[in-house]
Order: C-alpha cells, then sequence, then structure tokens
C-alpha cells in the first residue's frame, strides 16, 4: 500500500504524506514515490501549482513528516545495509528537485515537522504553519546533523539565529516559524481541511507572487512578535568562532535562557555540535546543490567514520538512536563526552569528500 496519495483536481497536485502510525517519517519508498509524482508533474500541463499536507491517524492534517525513519537508519546501518545509502541520495536529489520546480508549490505545515519534512517544505514557494506546528531541526539530539539542505535554509535566517537552530535543535511553535522566517503564512489548524478544500490554481498563484491574504483563513502579513526562546545574546553569542567559545560565553553570561542554552548544548553530541557548526557556516556561502553535495559528503562519515576508527553500532549517529528511539534510555554514550575534547582533526574529515568528483552520488545535481 502507497504511503503517499496523490491526485490532480482543478488544475492542482495534490499530496498527502500518509504514513501516519510513524508521524509519515520518510522511508526510502515514499521519497522514490514523491520524487516520482513532482517529476511526472513538472511536465505535466494538466498541474498547474502543487500542494503538499500529512495526515495523522484520525485524518488528515495533524502531522507533517517527523523527519526520515531514523529506525530504519540504525538497523540498515548495523546490517551494513546499501539501501541507507541510496535513502541519502535519494532524499537529497528530491530536496533539491524541490528547491529547483519550475510550477509554484505549497507546503501545508500542520503538526510535527522536523528533519526529512523541513527538507520537503522549505523549497516551497508558499509555507503555511498553524497553531499546532512543532518545527525543528534537532538532530544533534542523535549524534547527526541538520540536514537535507539545512545547511542552506537554516544559514539563511534571520543574524544568526541558524546556528542557534542547528545546534540546540530548538522547538518552533506556529508562530515562531515565521519569526525564523521558516514559514510564510499562519492558519488555525482547524480550518486546514477547509482551505485544502478550497484550492485553485488561482488563489494559490495569488498568495504566492503576492503573499497576501489566501483567503480570510490565512494570514500572511499577520506582525510577529518575538517568542520567548529569541533572546538578544543569541547573534551575539551563536557568533562566536567556535562552539568552545559559545560554552564560554554562556557560562559567563547571566540569565535563565544562558543557562537553559548551556544545559541543551552539553545534552547534545559534542562531536556533531562541532560538525553542524562547521555546515551552517560553509552552507551560508554555498548553493543549495554544493549544500546537499557536502551534506551527502557528512551523512556517510556520520556512519562511516573511518577517520574515527567507528562505525556500525560504534558510530555516533547509531549510538544517538538507539539512546533516542530504540532502548530509549535517553543516555547516549558519546565520543568524545565532552565538548572540549573535540579537536579539528576529529571535525574536517566529515567535509572531505569520499568520492572523486565524477563519482559522487550527487554530481549531476544543478
Amino acid at each position: 500500500m502507497s504511503q503517499i496519495q496523490s491526485e490532480i483536481v482543478a488544475g492542482v497536485g495534490l499530496i498527502t504524506l500518509d504514513r501516519p502510525e510513524a508521524l509519515n517519517a520518510l522511508s526510502l519508498q515514499m521519497v522514490i514515490d514523491l520524487t516520482a509524482v513532482f517529476t511526472d508533474w513538472r511536465d505535466d500541463p494538466n498541474v498547474e501549482v502543487v500542494a503538499i499536507r500529512g495526515s495523522n491517524k484520525r485524518g488528515v492534517f495533524g502531522a507533517f513528516c517527523a523527519g526520515g525513519d531514523i529506525r530504519f537508519f540504525h538497523d540498515a546501518a548495523i546490517a551494513k545495509d546499501p539501501a541507507l545509502e541510496d535513502f541519502f541520495t535519494a532524499e537529497y536529489s528530491l530536496n533539491n528537485l524541490l528547491y529547483s520546480y519550475p510550477k509554484p508549490y505549497a507546503a501545508f505545515m500542520d503538526g510535527v515537522i522536523m528533519g526529512g519534512g523541513m527538507g520537503l517544505a522549505q523549497g516551497a514557494d508558499l509555507r503555511i504553519v498553524s497553531d499546532r506546528t512543532k518545527m525543528a531541526m534537532p538532530e544533534t539530539n542523535i549524534g547527526l546533523f541538520p540536514d537535507v539542505g539545512g545547511g542552506f535554509f537554516l544559514s539563511r535566517t534571520p543574524g544568526h539565529l541558524g546556528e542557534y537552530l542547528a545546534l540546540t535543535g530548538q522547538m518552533l511553535i506556529g508562530s515562531d516559524a515565521l519569526a525564523a522566517h521558516l514559514a510564510d503564512g499562519l492558519v488555525a489548524s482547524d480550518s486546514m481541511p477547509e482551505l485544502w478544500a478550497s484550492l485553485t490554481a488561482n488563489t494559490l498563484l495569488s498568495a504566492i507572487q503576492r503573499f497576501e491574504q489566501l483567503s480570510d483563513l490565512v494570514s500572511l502579513s499577520s506582525p510577529v512578535s518575538a517568542p520567548a526562546w529569541q533572546d538578544p545574546q543569541i547573534d551575539t553569542i551563536f557568533a562566536l568562532p567556535t562552539v568552545m567559545d559559545m560554552i564560554n560565553a554562556l557560562e559567563q553570561a547571566e540569565g535563565e535562557w544562558a543557562a537553559q542554552t548551556l544545559a541543551c548544548l552539553r545534552q547534545r553530541s559534542p562531536l556533531m555540535l562541532h560538525v553542524s557548526l562547521e555546515q551552517i557556516r560553509r552552507g551560508r556561502h554555498l548553493t543549495m546543490a554544493d549544500d546537499l553535495r557536502m551534506e551527502r559528503n557528512i551523512v556517510h562519515h556520520c556512519f562511516h567514520t573511518k577517520h574515527l576508527d567507528r562505525s556500525g553500532t560504534s558510530s555516533e549517529t547509531v549510538e544517538g538512536i538507539r539512546a533516542l528511539a530504540v532502548d530509549k534510555d535517553n543516555s547516549p554514550a558519546w565520543n568524545p563526552a565532552r565538548i572540549e575534547d573535540i579537536t579539528s582533526d576529529m571535525i574536517e574529515p566529515f567535509f572531505t569528500s569520499p568520492w572523486s568528483v565524477d563519482q559522487h552520488p550527487l554530481k549531476d545535481l544543478d
């Protein structure tokens, strides 16, 4: 049974992610099927615009996409299943397709949207959130990094918010996403089905082109108040050159925000904090295609960390997923265990491609 549903209604290509028991976490087959639909519709004259949503156990909306299937990552890495490498190649290729998609595209981000879900949505021309939206890139909590183009779209948030979101995995609730420039419109969650049912190519095109009201249901220009987590110190502290500089500044800063942020960073993978910071800093100056090629290199090293003689169960990512989603003891054995113990020799090899230019799995992205 397909885990995505698609139909064309009045010139609008409608896609529903349909794996509600897993919060629509992306499987390899879902990525393949989504790529096929978007590719087919790209050249279909019957499709003028495209919209995507999620589903939950009670019906549509309520959940968008919780990311990639991390249990699959865990099991495939241990089994040395080549499908793991295939997944990231296919997913990143899909991310690039959406960023360069020639037809107007809207994402309805109701409920949870993390990781791979952000990769599906951030390339949209119109990104609609609801009061139920819970948005995050929490990968450093599982020994990974904010991939699926995170180096590109997080680095283009205001100031140094991208570094903060990448390292802490801070959850954005509802209108927080607008403040972070990771959404364009806010709608009451209960109104999303009505809005979806009323979509036409003309109304969607009008909203995308002018960022004005799609209907009386959607506010695309309302003032957004700063969320509680958006402390003025973010731009100062997360602009510092290194993770250790940030830690030192947080230790010296006063106030609840600094204490909470410090405690958060101390729980994340020390190794992947450093890798993620370098990713965001490099991604700020890359095209989307080049950023995804960089991330494809990094994610390979996450599971095959040869320069640290780690792979399978000993890799940072498999250990992080084990602690969070498999054994659920929430006690990952990070290696090295302390932020202070990370060296540049541990970080730099993540950014060295294991492939030659002509053999890179994403060599054809543009």
